[in-house]
C-alpha cells in the first residue's frame, strides 16, 4: 500500500472508512468481472474465471454485510469470510498465471490490490480477536 493512501486512510473516521473501503471491495468486484471478460475462451479458463468471480464476488458483499452487522460476533464472522473469499481469490489469479492462463502484467495491479484488501481485513480481523480476548 503506498504511503499517501496509508496516511489518507488512517485520517478517516470509522464510518468514513467503511463507505471507503465498501467502495474499494465493489470496484475490486467490477474489476474482477472486467479480467472475466478478457479472459481466453477455453474451458480451464472459463472454470477458474468462474471460481475467481464467485470469490472475488463475496469479498465485496461480505464487506458490505460486515457494515451491516448487527453484534461483534457477526462482525468477526462475516469480517473471516471476507478473509477467506480475499485469499481464495488470490489463490485463483495466482492458478490463472502460474496455469499460463494469463499473463502476470495483465493481473498484476488487481492482485497487488487483492493482498492490499486482504492485508486491511486481516489486520480487522486480528484486532477483533485480540479486543474480544482483552474482554473476556
Amino acid at each position: 500500500m503506498s504511503i499517501f493512501l496509508y496516511s489518507r486512510m488512517e485520517r478517516l473516521d470509522k464510518s468514513e472508512f467503511a463507505e471507503y473501503f465498501r467502495n474499494r471491495t465493489k470496484k475490486f468486484v467490477v474489476d474482477n468481472i472486467k479480467l472475466f471478460r478478457i479472459l481466453p475462451k477455453t474451458e480451464e479458463a472459463r472454470i477458474i474465471g468462474k471460481q475467481l468471480l464467485r470469490s472475488s464476488s463475496s469479498v465485496g458483499s461480505n464487506y458490505r454485510a460486515v457494515c451491516r452487522a448487527r453484534s461483534q460476533a457477526e462482525f468477526h464472522a462475516k469480517l473471516s469470510i471476507v478473509v477467506e473469499e480475499a485469499d481464495e481469490s488470490v489463490f485463483w489469479m495466482e492458478i490463472l498465471v502460474e496455469a499460463d492462463i494469463i499473463k502476470p502484467n495483465e493481473i498484476s495491479a488487481l492482485m497487488s490490490e487483492d493482498n492490499e484488501i486482504l492485508k486491511v481485513v486481516s489486520t480487522a480481523r486480528k484486532s477483533v480477536s485480540d479486543n474480544k480476548k482483552a474482554n473476556q
